[in-house]
């Protein structure tokens, strides 16, 4: 039998309103390609060479000197600073995260309700992001308005410290003497649940309701699952926040070494700085991934199981077809050979 020549797909041309949508497509995500390419791309690029040298710049011009890995060994022998700063960092990011994702999903529940004047609590719960940034954050941390005065943070550690280690006590009432600022970073997880909450069908809530379901059991059951990659996302997001914030120690501890004067700091020891940094975020988010990430359903599990035993009886229908043809085989060649035998002179074969 010869073999058919395969038949090449006709090219399928887009029409004029299609290209223009295209066209429109490319118009709104170039510049974020353009950003990610100059303010992303090169500069990580860029850090990444410098962490290996020791960068001076003189009146003639910057000087490369190739140290290596000594870079590294210097923060983490000659700076005691940064390890001690990168530890409460991880334990801040910790508790801190879970308290601001509750947080906002406890906001974006309530302004779901049916409540008056929903549109100005909105702006009251995200005006502290587009407000309270850069230097105005730090002249009221400096003045302590984003603490509670009445608070008495030493008695909460000293509570703690009763069933928790010092450190992990001492993490958790930093968090409390600065609960309104920690607050105020949950404006962008507020409005990202709240979506996520009004795309949910109202259908689902009522048959839960016919069903004799409660409000607390419609919470576990139908809401929390809906919104589950949303607390991942919001979760990731606020990580990475905290981690730039310019409330972090350590970010201005890698601003100054940059910036430092000195002939074992500049700019390489400050790249150095950063990307052990960057690891450490990637890992906290790779461990929110592995809490809050979206595990396989047991349906999804029961339908390739099926699967899975579908192939396999296919597998052994076609080996007993197998084993069929071939014992079919091995009779008609005994009957050829019965047929083919001479008489042994008596008459019979």
């Amino acid at each position: 039998m010869s073999k058919e020549k395969k038949q090449k797909k006709p090219k399928i041309k887009l029409g004029k309103l299609e290209k223009r949508e295209a066209r429109a497509g490319y118009f709104f995500v170039a510049p974020w390609l353009v950003g990610v390419l100059l303010f992303t791309l090169i500069p990580l690029g860029q850090s990444f060479y410098y962490m290996w040298y020791n960068i001076r710049i003189t009146p003639l011009g910057t000087n490369f000197i190739f140290v290596g890995t000594q870079n590294f060994t210097q923060i983490w022998l000659e700076n005691p600073e940064f390890p001690q700063q990168l530890v409460t960092y991880i334990w801040q990011t910790i508790i801190e995260v879970p308290v601001i994702v509750v947080f906002a999903l406890m906001i974006a529940i309530m302004l779901n309700g049916k409540i008056k004047l929903k549109g100005f609590f909105r702006l009251i719960f995200f005006l502290p992001v587009i407000i309270v940034s850069g230097p105005v954050m730090n002249l009221l941390v400096s003045q302590g308005a984003a603490s509670i005065p009445s608070m008495n943070v030493q008695s909460i550690v000293t509570a703690l410290d009763e069933f928790l280690p010092y450190s992990v006590a001492t993490n958790i009432g930093e968090m409390f003497s600065n609960m309104i600022m920690i607050l105020w970073y949950s404006g962008v997880q507020i409005l990202i649940f709240l979506s996520a909450l009004q795309k949910m069908d109202p259908a689902l809530y009522e048959a839960a309701k016919i069903d004799g379901g409660s409000n607390w059991e419609c919470f576990w059951k139908i809401t929390l699952p809906t919104i589950k990659p949303m607390i991942l996302l919001n979760a990731v997001y606020t990580v990475i926040f905290l981690s730039g914030n310019e409330q972090n120690e350590l970010i201005n501890m890698i601003q100054s070494a940059m910036f430092s004067g000195t002939k074992e700091k500049g700019y390489g020891y400050a790249s150095a700085m950063a990307w052990m940094y960057a690891i450490i975020v990637t890992l906290i988010v790779l461990l929110f991934f592995l809490l809050l990430g979206s595990k396989k359903d047991i349906y999804d599990k029961q339908v390739k199981k099926a699967k899975r035993e579908k192939k396999k009886e296919e597998r052994l229908v076609k080996r007993i077809e197998r084993r069929g043809k071939r014992n079919v085989k091995k009779l008609e060649k005994a009957r050829k050979k019965r047929s083919y035998k001479t008489y042994d002179g008596s008459g019979d074969y």
